[in-house]
């Protein structure tokens, strides 16, 4: 099994970020380059977390087999003795099923760790900048995004710079690559640590109290509410802007013709509005007017970079909140159905709108209306709770570790107390489970979080393929800056990190790439120490809302249960939810009525146009009796016209196609309006 399970976890993790990236982006529309960089560096952020647990059960294997042998070694030399002890050390210090070969994992973890750098601190921000630019042409991209990440890239050497010129006037340290190496180290993970306890300290309370307000149907229907009337404003502002966008674009391609040098940009312009606007454009456009024959003012290449920059978000806008308007209209129904079915005696679960998807076999099968009825109604709730009590206990763990992991006689944090427990045994398969939930938690906090940052719509993670290529590219960004240091926390909770826990033990590969962070002592025994001390701080605030309080205070509308503006969003939001439940409600019953008419007049239409078919063959076959014979009566032919011009005269009332206004759309189906006129007519 050496480097099986290396091996297996690398794949999975490959299509565990390949799935989640399929979830955010949209693969037929995003550009190859921002998809590559995104996968990337998701997936490399996840192969950090699923791995070190391997590379902690194999330090911890090669620790046993080093204090074994010092202890075989001070013991006296006698044959007896020195059996007991190679055969208590063969009993013992086992390999785990996991157990990785020697050199694999440090020039894997070195791949892997300068490999995101690379990516969040040179390539993600260009192909950023590159995604967003709004220009026509490659090279003008690429001198947008380089202007843009000038002082980007400016504040890094700066600050790189500074710590450069600390260690340099020093005289005992000699500056070597390796040391210019542990400094460049340092600093990312001083700014990535500096993030994560921002992040984590938000995350550690705000999951646990999601999951147990999820229990609370009452204040998650209010809350989705809440939600509906923030997401119809800023719907209608999205409709608003695109509108002005598009006439922008209106005005600007009228103004130039197909025979302008400039024509080519509007048409690239042009393809990135919706469908609808181009074909409203299309037809109002000449094709024949010279633009040299009137005074005009063109606009500007600059202008149309610009333009067309402001056509990409405005587009992307709009179809990114008509789509979760939609999500999440059906949240508000479902919670509507559970609130309904609650008090149903037949135990079994009925939507009120009936999915239009069809029914996959698990529902058919296992996912019953009456299995519905009782996880929804019954054990969803439960379920929800203890799920928030168990994280809230995982929460309060984290921060008492993170409090007290510095003190090492006596071991204080709990999840070093756990391992340690663990590694008496050598239960290596505990401590890889230990190892990946405590790893997985901690990254849940943070990443959770980073995915529910909202900047003013600049960034902003939407499902459902719905996210741009500005918010992918800056997501994997902070994967790559938060994922080592987070990791590196993680090392010093459990204590396998000597620079915090100053013990001489056996290093993880891990910790090895990152060198000796002893050549910065103020931020070893300082910042790394007590800078996450201010978890604590983070959580009380999050827990008492002070943050959403004072979002509130300076104007933006949050979900404050005790205010007045909420209350007005609420019945706001409520109403809105009504008003699409009565449009989709006239939408079914129109459907239903087509359906009963195409159910009981169906044979009806099917006789007529067999009736149809067998006179057109009567009357071909007597056409061709009548050139065959050329003494046939004229009076029989008129009379044999004048039956055909009637017939065709039915023919076209039959195929005229009334209108249904009841109907929130009018059919397509002619053939359902002929028999709808022939009933009509009978009647």
């Amino acid at each position: 099994m050496s480097g099986a399970a290396l091996g297996i976890e690398i794949v999975v993790v490959f299509f565990l970020a390949l799935f989640l990236l399929h979830r955010y982006a949209d693969f037929r529309k995003q550009q190859r380059m921002v998809l590559f960089g995104t996968l990337l560096a998701w997936y490399l952020c996840f192969l950090i977390v699923f791995i070190l647990p391997l590379d902690i059960s194999t330090t911890i294997y090669k620790q046993c087999k080093i204090d074994h042998e010092e202890h075989a070694a001070v013991l006296p030399v006698t044959p007896l003795l020195s059996n007991q002890t190679a055969g208590n050390s063969t009993m013992v210090c086992y390999k785990p099923w996991s157990y990785i070969p020697d050199g694999i994992m440090p020039v894997f973890w070195r791949v892997v760790y300068w490999t995101s750098q690379c990516l969040t601190w040179l390539l993600l921000p260009f192909m950023q900048s590159y995604a967003r630019s709004g220009g026509f042409s490659i090279t003008g991209k690429i001198k947008t995004a380089l202007i843009e990440n000038a002082i980007y890239y400016g504040t890094y050497l700066l600050i790189f710079g500074s710590l450069l010129i600390y260690v340099a006037v020093h005289p005992q340290w000699h500056l070597s690559w390796y040391e210019l190496q542990t400094i460049g180290i340092t600093a990312a993970n001083t700014w990535g640590l500096f993030l994560l306890v921002l992040l984590l300290g938000y995350g550690l309370v705000e999951i646990p109290r999601s999951y147990w307000n999820a229990s609370r149907r009452g204040h998650l229907l209010i809350k989705t509410y809440f939600k509906a009337a923030k997401l119809m404003t800023e719907k209608a502002d999205a409709e608003e802007n695109l509108e002005d966008v598009m006439e922008e674009v209106r005005k600007v391609q009228e103004s130039i013709k197909y025979n302008h040098p400039l024509r080519k940009y509007i048409d690239t312009v042009l393809r990135k509005c919706p469908v609808d606007y181009q074909e409203k454009m299309g037809r109002n456009m000449d094709d024949y007017e010279d633009f040299d024959d009137k005074q005009n003012t063109y606009p500007s290449e600059k202008s149309l970079v610009k333009l067309h920059k402001q056509v990409i978000y405005a587009v992307q806008r709009h179809n990114r909140t008509r789509v979760q308007w939609q999500i999440l209209l059906q949240q508000a129904m479902h919670l509507e159905d559970v609130a309904k079915n609650e008090t149903s005696s037949a135990h079994q679960f009925v939507h009120s709108f009936p999915s239009t998807e069809p029914t996959s076999w698990l529902s058919r099968y296992f996912y019953t209306p009456t299995v519905e009825w009782y996880w929804e109604c019954l054990l969803r709730h439960w379920f929800y709770r203890l799920l928030a009590v168990v994280l809230s206990l995982f929460s309060v763990a984290v921060v008492w570790s993170e409090c007290t992991f510095f003190s090492t006689r006596p071991v204080l944090s709990l999840f070093a107390v756990f391992i340690q427990l663990a590694e008496r045994d050598y239960n290596y398969l505990y401590i890889e489970m230990a190892c990946f939930i405590t790893i997985f938690f901690l990254c849940t906090c943070v990443y959770s979080t980073v995915f529910r940052i909202r900047v003013f719509n600049y960034y902003y993670l939407a499902s459902h393929h719905q996210t741009d290529a500005y918010s992918l590219q800056f997501s994997g960004m902070l994967f790559c800056r938060l994922t080592p240091p987070l990791c590196l926390n993680f090392l010093g909770l459990i204590h396998m990190d000597s620079a915090i826990s100053h013990q001489l033990k056996e290093q993880t590969a891990y910790t090895s790439i990152m060198g000796s962070m002893r050549v910065l002592s103020f931020i070893a025994n300082g910042f790394y120490i007590y800078y996450p001390m201010l978890i604590l701080l983070l959580c009380i605030a999050t827990y008492f809302s002070l943050g959403t309080r004072c979002l509130n205070l300076l104007g933006f509308q949050q979900f404050v249960g005790d205010n007045e503006m909420t209350s007005d969003l609420i019945d706001e939001g409520k109403e809105l939810i009504r008003r699409e439940k009565r449009k989709l409600q006239r939408i079914e019953d129109g459907e239903n009525r087509r359906r009963e008419w195409k159910e009981r007049y169906g044979n009806t239409r099917e006789d007529t146009a067999r009736n149809r078919i067998r006179n057109e063959a009567a009357e071909m076959t007597e056409t061709n009796y009548s050139d065959t014979i050329p003494n046939t009566n004229r009076q029989a032919k008129y009379s044999r016209t004048g039956r055909g011009t009637e017939r065709d005269s039915i023919e076209l009332l039959q195929d005229a196609e009334p209108l249904d206004f009841n109907a929130e759309t009018l059919s397509d189906d002619p053939l359902e309006y002929n028999f709808l006129l022939c009933c009509g007519r009978y009647l």
